[in-house]
């Protein structure tokens, strides 16, 4: 009876679940902290035998290697800290979203890298905000980005928490 890991971004904790049977192989259990929290099927260090494909949904941010990305998130904090959030100099700020919508690759929205352009440029932050916010399409697309990669920062820092109960994995799908 094989235990599977999953992973849950949401709490950064690492969950082990048993499987009865294997026609629960594929299935993604719902976290046991809170059904609204997501959870990602990971592989365990002793059982790599090859690349374990993950569904990656929306996450502009998947496919990229993990130190890279554990690379680019101590940087762009270090960005961060620099940007002044009262006032904040656009081409600063343009650098900034430079270097994430370079890591999205080809997964970047136009919207966003028009903005990040613009930014680089030195136009107004508050002026691309105005013109592209407002809950347009684009805005939607680059608050999502943003706000996954602030949380992916924050989360990259930490030691994902294991939890030591084994649960079994019938209880946590659904049918």
């Amino acid at each position: 009876m094989p235990i599977y890991e999953f992973y849950c971004p949401d709490n950064n904790k690492l969950y082990s679940f048993l499987a009865r049977t294997l026609s629960l192989r594929d299935k993604l259990p719902s976290c046991p902290d809170g059904e609204s929290l997501r959870m990602e099927r990971r592989v365990s260090r002793f059982a790599v035998i090859g690349k374990a494909k993950e569904d990656t949904g929306d996450d502009p941010f998947a496919g990229i290697d993990e130190d890279k990305m554990d690379d680019f998130m101590m940087d762009m904090e270090r960005d961060m800290e620099s940007l002044d959030e009262n006032n904040p100099d656009p081409r600063q700020l343009g650098r900034f979203m430079r270097k994430m919508t370079d890591m999205m690759g080809d997964k970047t929205p136009p919207e966003l890298r028009e903005m990040v352009r613009r930014l680089e440029s030195g136009e107004d932050p508050e002026k691309l905000e105005e013109e592209f916010g407002g809950g347009g399409e684009g805005d939607e697309a680059g608050d999502a980005i943003f706000s996954q990669m602030l949380k992916r920062a924050r989360l990259s820092r930490k030691e994902p928490v294991r939890d030591p109960k084994l649960y079994e994995m019938r209880d946590f799908v659904k049918d």
